[in-house]
């Protein structure tokens, strides 16, 4: 059986990496329609961009309206905005947030109806051309077919997903992520390394992922820690861009495994930050999933170091799993009950949680077989 390998029309990686892209970008079109927060605004970024589009005679309108995760009421009104403004492609700029809100507004800018009516289903209309410029280093949107956008009227979050999602140009410099506070260099950073794993242990896995895969848990294993300890460090923050980008591409083409699936719904309902939610996640659903996939989780733990060819396969993966743990105490992940959670609210969900998890498709990835049940079990764990 083939393997297909799907990225950007084109990516520039590093330092100046906006401005090696001037021209390719700013032939894309007339107007752009620049996705961001008012961070972005607040820090001079989106000043840069709007300089050198003018500077080309590119005109630009910036929609700074994604305020945390994006929701379908902010894609409404993006879409307004973007035929209103009379704009001819898109700028996504900033987080995972304005980047997923980026590919949705695209969509929905060439697509009759609600964007809900697009969930789970496989894009296949064209859109307008799609930069993506990332702030932090984490979701990989700016490699991936995917976006993810909360539905405010049935409190879930949807994925839309197919090729025409993929940028038309990503622009990975790490000089916009320097100012990106701890806590959120966590949360992307561990979001990045989940990435990573699930999709070196997806049952779709195969070689060319395998490689982005390795390389990226090894980057940030090495240079997370750093980076959350001192955002200042430039050589943390470019490699853990290039690890972003490197676990995007993997999951990209090999898919996740049963973190996404039950993490999406944790986020949904008690509005839990993605990257948060995965890290929450990951301890538990790793010792479940490591049985089925000893020698792919003791590979991770040769490559970083904590295993050597001398142990078993079973060792080597639970020592890797130790360090996951270990990686996720040091970035101070909290549990759900010191993120503010109630139990018996939380307990009340699951098996709404379980079920919608197991329907979303992710588990079945997972290199054993996974029940309803064995979802419900987990999610129960993370209260023990």
């Amino acid at each position: 059986m083939a393997n297909k390998i799907t990225t950007p029309g084109t990516i520039f990686l590093g330092e100046n990496a906006l401005f090696e892209a001037e021209g390719t970008l700013c032939n894309l079109g007339k107007k752009a329609f620049i996705v961001t927060g008012k961070s972005m605004i607040k820090q001079g970024n989106i000043a840069v961009l709007t300089e050198l589009l003018k500077k080309n005679d590119v005109d630009s309108f910036v929609f700074s309206g994604i305020t945390g995760e994006p929701t379908d009421v902010m894609i409404n009104e993006g879409v307004q905005l973007y035929k209103g403004e009379l704009c001819d492609f898109i700028i996504g700029f900033g987080g995972g947030s304005p980047l997923d809100a980026a590919k949705a507004i695209g969509v929905m800018a060439v697509s009759e109806g609600k964007i809900s009516d697009y969930n789970g289903q496989f894009i296949t209309k064209a859109i307008p051309p799609l930069v993506a410029i990332p702030s932090t280093s984490g979701t990989g949107s700016e490699v991936t077919q995917f976006t993810i956008i909360s539905d405010t009227e049935r409190n879930i979050k949807m994925l839309l997903k197919g090729s025409p999602l993929l940028p038309t140009i990503a622009i990975v410099d790490p000089i916009f992520t320097m100012l990106t506070p701890p806590n959120v260099t966590a949360a992307t950073g561990l979001d990045a390394l989940t990435h990573a794993v699930k999709s070196f242990t997806s049952k779709k896995a195969f070689s060319i992922s395998d490689l982005y895969a390795i390389s990226a848990v090894k980057r940030i294993f090495q240079y997370l820690p750093i980076a959350y300890k001192d955002g200042s460090n430039v050589k943390a923050r470019e490699e853990m861009s290039i690890a972003a980008l490197e676990a995007g591409i993997s999951f990209n083409n090999s898919s996740v495994t049963i973190v996404h699936g039950m993490s999406r719904h944790i986020g949904a309902i008690f509005h839990v930050p993605h990257g948060i939610s995965n890290a929450m996640l990951l301890g538990e659903c790793l010792s479940f999933a490591i049985d089925g996939a000893y020698e792919k989780f003791a590979q991770l733990g040769r490559a970083i170091g904590v295993a050597g060819s001398q142990d078993s396969d079973e060792k080597a993966a639970n020592e890797f799993l130790n360090a996951i743990q270990n990686i996720c105490h040091i970035c101070d992940v909290p549990t759900l009950e010191e993120y503010g959670i109630g139990k018996t609210e939380f307990f009340n969900q699951i098996d709404k949680m379980s079920k919608d998890a197991y329907d979303s498709g992710s588990p079945s990835n997972t290199r054993k077989p996974v029940k309803t049940e064995d979802i419900k079990i987990i999610y129960e764990k993370l209260w023990k």
